[in-house]
């Protein structure tokens, strides 16, 4: 079994981590007014660290990263005087527009009528005055901010685009819809800025982070500069969202990094691997329990706030010698089993592959039914059963 030598460490992690996450609901029809909703003064969210642009060595490559304090919020008004329409609510255009909100911006909501449209007001948002249907504010906008979801944002397209006019600036949080334009249809029109901010996080994180004065990592690109400054306002709206700090990409590189990571280890990689170890494990008769705390309670818990302190030199180093040695020996055949599986992924992704099947699959009627039957065979399945029973268990939670 692997046991942590400095538990103190992990329980400190893990202390933190739950302080953050009772500040703040994750739901999205249920907003939280200390997360989602109007920061009541300025206070709220002044704790900006006093950095500036820099280069950094990252391993070896010098990379350019923007800081909170290159753009201030009278700067971010000087570049954003206009009025900032935000297209779609979901839980990242929620965040970013809340935060924009907050910094001072012309933000208007761009919605189809339903709980969406309720949720917004709910935030704060005005009919006729800050919250519009989806054309009216894409026509009121001067930068026209899309985010709706990328099978939305391909069948909005039509709709959307006579609003793109010379002049105005399109806005993306994915390069999905324009690097496989092909695909989805979105071109976008020449007069226009093209920029990109991707936020590295949910929006509930994006809004939690930047409410607590630190701001979340996120990239930003230019996809096609019309006005000459279009880099400045790519690396400004990013501030504006809700990063703290920024590094500079291009469309087609987030979109290849972004797809291969959710995929990958992210999210569909870590949840293959849960699941297969499991399952080792009970067929080798070991209890539900202890299959679960081996297999994600430990790493979720202990080990992974480790790596995320300081690396995984640090997780190594803060665990018994039987844990460092078995890992440090296996961690070659997990790669080199693994690393065919993420070749093969990263190609599905840079050749369109992906793209068309989240675009077939998203596109479909019933594919929000569809989708929770998914997700209830995951919630159904006795691994993540024993998961509500582990969770339930935790000091905090008694």
């Amino acid at each position: 079994k692997m046991r942590t030598c400095l538990r103190t460490l992990a329980k400190l992690a893990r202390s933190s981590e739950r302080k953050a996450k009772a500040s703040f609901s994750t739901s999205l029809l249920r907003p939280s007014s200390v997360i989602m909703g109007r920061v009541a003064s300025s206070k709220a969210v002044g704790a900006v660290p006093t950095r500036g642009y820099k280069i950094m060595n990252f391993g070896g490559t010098e990379e350019k990263v923007i800081e909170r304090s290159d753009y201030p919020r009278d700067k971010l008004k000087e570049i954003f005087p206009g009025t900032m329409a935000l297209l779609g609510y979901g839980t990242q255009g929620r965040g970013q527009a809340l935060n924009m909100r907050d910094q001072g911006l012309d933000v208007i909501i761009g919605l189809r009528k339903g709980r969406t449209w309720e949720l917004a007001k709910e935030d704060g948002w005005v009919e006729g005055e800050s919250l519009f249907e989806i054309p009216e504010a894409a026509e009121k906008g001067d930068v026209i901010m899309y985010m709706l979801s990328d099978a939305g944002q391909s069948m909005m397209w039509p709709t959307i685009q006579p609003y793109v006019t010379p002049g105005k600036t399109l806005y993306f949080s994915h390069g999905f819809s324009v690097v496989f334009k092909e695909l989805t249809g979105v071109v976008p029109p020449e007069g226009v800025d093209v920029i990109l901010a991707a936020p590295k996080g949910s929006g509930t994180t994006v809004r939690r982070l930047f409410l607590e004065g630190r701001g979340i990592n996120a990239s930003c690109a230019v996809f096609q500069d019309a006005s000459g400054k279009a880099e400045e306002k790519c690396e400004a709206i990013a501030i504006a969202v809700g990063a703290g700090y920024v590094y500079k990409t291009t469309f087609e590189k987030e979109v290849h990094s972004d797809l291969t990571g959710e995929r990958g280890v992210l999210m569909g990689a870590i949840a293959g691997m849960f699941k297969a170890q499991y399952d080792v494990l009970r067929a080798n008769g070991h209890s539900p329990s202890e299959a679960f705390n081996e297999t994600v309670e430990e790493a979720t818990q202990s080990l992974y706030p480790l790596i995320g302190e300081n690396g995984m030199d640090w997780m190594f180093a803060n665990c018994s010698t039987t844990a460092q040695r078995g890992a440090l020996d296996w961690a070659p055949k997990f790669e080199a089993a693994t690393k065919p599986v993420f070749e093969d992924l990263y190609s599905e992704v840079v050749n369109g592959n992906e793209t068309k099947r989240s675009l077939d699959k998203n596109s479909q009627p019933d594919y929000h039914e569809e989708l929770q039957k998914e997700l209830k065979e995951y919630a159904d399945s006795e691994m993540w059963q024993a998961g509500i029973t582990v969770r339930s268990l935790r000091p905090e939670r008694q």
